[in-house]
């Protein structure tokens, strides 16, 4: 499972922070660090349309 979608899901309100550390196989802790990457953070479907432009 794309890694965006899942804390996109987080970021919506649809699974709880536990939820998706569990998901993405990672501890609670490392979630902050996810946050806050710019990369993970952006809405797949706008990546998607900036891949397909540069490629």
């Amino acid at each position: 499972m794309d890694k965006r979608k899942v804390i996109l899901a987080y970021k919506r309100g649809f699974i709880t922070v536990q939820e998706c550390a569990q998901i993405l196989g990672i501890d609670t802790g490392q979630m902050k660090g996810l946050m806050n990457d710019p990369e993970l953070s952006a809405d797949p479907q706008a990546l998607r349309g900036k891949q397909s432009a540069n490629g």
